[in-house]
């Protein structure tokens, strides 16, 4: 299998829909790029992981997994892109067993293979098939990497977060239809920890 190294260029908020982002990942030696949606958590997560300028709280689930992972001597030695089917990625991480050099390769949504990618300093690397398939030529210009590369939108929405202490408050002046409809497109963009707290809104008016 041949397989080309990617490395993660920049992450733009998402044209074509709402809530989510376009994780950009370009080849090493070349000018293809790949776009993948991903939600706003694990865009959040991955600008996190880069950036290194913003702690939660608390840790959040891929920094969990880490610490997890690590305790136990295991890191994620590798991930791979391996097939694209309608317009969804598919990926393997290959984690590895520090003690006894015991590899395994697990089956993993692609946002949460590269977010943990990163927090391990693993590569990435895509087959060759997916980027004739779905690499693009493009070329981002300075506005583009000075306001999309540089995460500044995921990372402002973190932000917000951590100053929010009720979050909920913000729900409140929803209707439950508001609220249904919120759900469902949080759900369609992977974006479960928003569509539990809406759920919780509904479960407080009852």
């Amino acid at each position: 299998m041949d397989l080309i190294r990617l490395h993660i260029r920049g992450i733009s908020y998402s044209q074509t829909q709402t809530g989510a982002y376009a994780l950009i990942l370009e080849e090493d030696f070349g000018k293809r790029k790949i776009p993948v949606i991903i939600g706003s958590f694990e865009a959040q997560s991955i600008a996190l992981a880069l950036e290194k300028d913003i702690t939660p709280p608390r840790p959040i689930t891929h920094d969990l997994f880490t610490t997890f992972a690590k305790s136990f001597h295991i890191i994620v030695k590798a991930v791979f892109i391996y097939k694209l089917k309608d317009g969804v990625f598919y990926s393997n991480i290959l984690f590895q067993n520090r003690d006894t050099d015991e590899e395994i390769e697990i089956d993993s949504r692609t946002s949460d293979a590269i977010a943990l990618a990163v927090r391990f300093e693993a590569p990435v690397y895509a087959t060759k098939e997916i980027l004739e398939k779905a690499g693009v030529y493009t070329e981002m210009n300075e506005d583009e990497l000075a306001t999309e590369s540089t995460f500044e939108k995921a990372l402002d929405t973190i932000e917000n977060q951590l100053n929010i202490n009720d979050i909920e408050d913000s729900f409140a002046h929803l209707t439950d239809s508001e609220i249904n409809d919120l759900i469902s497109k949080a759900i369609e963009n992977e974006d479960y920890e928003t569509a539990a707290k809406l759920r919780d809104e509904l479960v407080k008016r009852k």
